[in-house]
């Protein structure tokens, strides 16, 4: 095996040679690569909060917000305070990596003062899903262990801090949340309350997309644009979806100028780059065709 091997890199040619025989010697190839990826890093350093300190810092807000999720769910009231204050040094320390000291201290106070009401809307949030999913026996449930709901609570923390005009954090804190749930909402994009995502995987809501109240949405759903081109950065790109729409599975609506009215249902499947009036029902058609095997012309015979 191993013959053969290298007698095919040497059919390929003296390019590829060199991965069986190494014409330098290691440590000098050690030594320079390391100087490389060196240069690479250093410069990068100051501008990039570590991924462990952005993941924590989600932790640390979801287990303060929801006992559910802390080690000590009986937290007395000064201990509670203590973890606040202890939060805002945290982001604060955070922020310095990608915005001036000073101005670190300003915005860890300002996105403090917006956690009453992203708490607020969090539980909006929980209620909508354990109300919408016959499968949810508690709202505890939900805050634990549903997905949908662990994205939205860090799609709401990016967001608050979106609008504050903080560079790139919000861009990774949302990366937790798909990296942890295979849903990928931009911190751009604006989310009304009660917002329902039911199992969640493969959704995507780009970063001018806008979300009314009571939207509950399905795995696979696209909401995207038309079109990639750099040109049309900072312009809306992405659908509006109004009030109570249900979006089922797989759906994709695309353009910045794609609005779903309010009280509509797109099914499955669909593929949707024009406007729909309000209470409309759009929905995908394929014929489906079920027959017996004894009628069949062939035996269906698959291989893999």
């Amino acid at each position: 095996m191993k013959n053969l091997q290298e007698t095919r890199l040497r059919q390929r040619g003296p390019r590829w040679q060199g991965l069986l025989f190494p014409t330098v010697d290691l440590h000098d190839l050690d030594h320079s690569f390391a100087e490389t990826l060196l240069s690479q890093r250093h410069p990068l350093a100051p501008v990039l909060p570590s991924k462990y300190e952005v993941e924590g810092f989600v932790d640390e807000v979801m287990a303060l917000f929801f006992p559910q999720r802390a080690a000590d769910v009986r937290a007395p009231e000064d201990e509670v305070r203590a973890r606040l204050t202890l939060l805002r040094a945290d982001l604060e320390r955070v922020l310095c990596t990608v915005v001036p000291d000073e101005r670190s201290t300003q915005l860890a106070g300002r996105f403090s003062a917006l956690l009453p009401g992203i708490y607020g809307m969090l539980r909006a949030d929980a209620a909508a899903i354990a109300a919408g999913d016959p499968a949810a026996e508690s709202l505890e449930e939900v805050i634990a262990a549903y997905p949908g709901f662990i994205a939205i609570a860090v799609h709401r923390l990016a967001h608050g801090l979106h609008t504050l005009d903080v560079p790139l954090l919000p861009r990774l804190l949302s990366e937790v949340a798909h990296g942890r749930t295979g849903v990928d909402i931009h911190p751009g994009a604006q989310v009304g309350l009660s917002f329902c995502i039911d199992h969640g995987t493969g959704i995507v809501i780009g970063e001018t997309a806008v979300i009314g109240d009571e939207v509950k949405i399905y795995q696979g759903v696209t909401l995207g644009a038309l079109s990639v081109s750099k040109s049309e950065a900072g312009q809306k790109r992405h659908p509006t979806i109004e009030d109570r729409v249900v979006i089922y599975a797989n759906a994709t609506v695309l353009g910045g100028t794609t609005t779903v009215g309010h009280d509509s249902v797109i099914g499955g499947n669909v593929w949707l780059t024009t406007s729909v009036a309000p209470r409309s029902y759009v929905y995908h058609s394929s014929q489906v065709r079920v027959r017996s095997v004894a009628e069949t012309l062939e035996p269906l015979d698959y291989s893999i």
